[in-house]
């Protein structure tokens, strides 16, 4: 493209953004709303897959020790264990801290342990993984191999809780997508209806421009530079009132939830996630233009 089309395709873009000011408004706002909802997906996931991390370190394996193990023969198993590659880290639990751990339980309803020994409940073993193996294939497989060790009385790990752990991570990842393509689809074609109106609105110029010779992409770039802009536009828009809902619930989650240990640990949407947004405006912006371009254009 010459420098005097250069030249011309600004003056057109700026000459439409001034006189079609509230068009691109409403353009750029329906984007920020749509990359409001999937970001704030975005920032959900973020802080949930956060949370699930947390929660998939408590995950362990719990190895009950048969009541006339020695002391040798104790410190030999855990040795044992502690070379499992899967193995993070192997805490003996005593008879009575495991009874004192009950009593915290039941809380108030301690009362009904009275008059029973405080050595009823057996030694056992708290086994973690390494955070690569708490899934539930790694976490069975170290439990089968801990059956058959001598020592060992009986194995006990949160099978339900670690399938169900999978399903909600995998559940995060797709809904985005799915939730997104429907956002994009519906964006897409409000952002083509807005280019045709401005199309019409500039309708006798382009014809004119076509009946002199004009090529098609000098007739099409202020229209693709246009939705450039609203889609960036509306990726910022979307990104700052992210940014204030983020601080809003730093600020007013209730901690009485207990979902989070501390606000602190609320994370907002990393570099290569924002860049993603701003790219997904840019994208919903010159797709929208060429889209509703090349149907109407064909037409004339």
């Amino acid at each position: 493209m010459k420098f005097g089309h250069v030249s011309f395709v600004f003056r057109r873009v700026r000459k439409s953004l001034r006189e079609l000011l509230w068009t691109h408004v409403l353009t750029s706002g329906t984007m920020a709303m749509t990359l409001f909802i999937f970001g704030g997906f975005l920032l959900i996931q973020e802080n949930f897959h956060g949370l699930l991390k947390g929660w998939g370190s408590q995950i362990q394996i719990f190895a009950y020790l048969e009541n006339s193990l020695p002391q040798a023969d104790l410190q030999s198993l855990l040795g044992h264990i502690r070379s499992y590659p899967e193995v993070e880290g192997v805490r003996f639990v005593s008879k009575g801290e495991a009874w004192e751990n009950f009593k915290k339980t039941l809380g108030a309803q301690s009362g009904v342990l009275e008059g029973l020994p405080p050595d009823i409940l057996p030694s056992s073993l708290e086994i973690t993984l390494k955070r690569p193996h708490r899934h539930r294939a790694a976490v069975a497989g170290v439990a089968q191999r801990l059956h058959g060790v001598k020592g060992i009385s009986e194995v006990e790990y949160p099978e339900e809780w670690i399938e169900k752990l999978g399903l909600l991570v995998l559940g995060v990842q797709w809904t985005k997508w799915v939730l997104g393509s429907f956002l994009f689809l519906a964006t897409l074609l409000i952002v083509g209806s807005t280019v045709k109106l401005a199309i019409l609105a500039r309708k006798d110029e382009i014809e004119i421009m076509q009946l002199v010779g004009a090529p098609s992409g000098l007739i099409k770039a202020p229209f693709v530079i246009e939705g450039m802009i609203q889609g960036i536009v509306g990726a910022s828009l979307a990104l700052f009132f992210l940014w204030l809902l983020f601080l809003f619930l730093s600020y007013h989650l209730p901690s009485s939830w207990g979902i989070f240990p501390s606000r602190d640990q609320l994370q907002f949407l990393d570099p290569g996630e924002i860049s993603l947004l701003v790219f997904l405006g840019w994208i919903l912006g010159a797709g929208g233009s060429l889209f509703s371009l090349r149907r109407f254009l064909k037409t004339w």
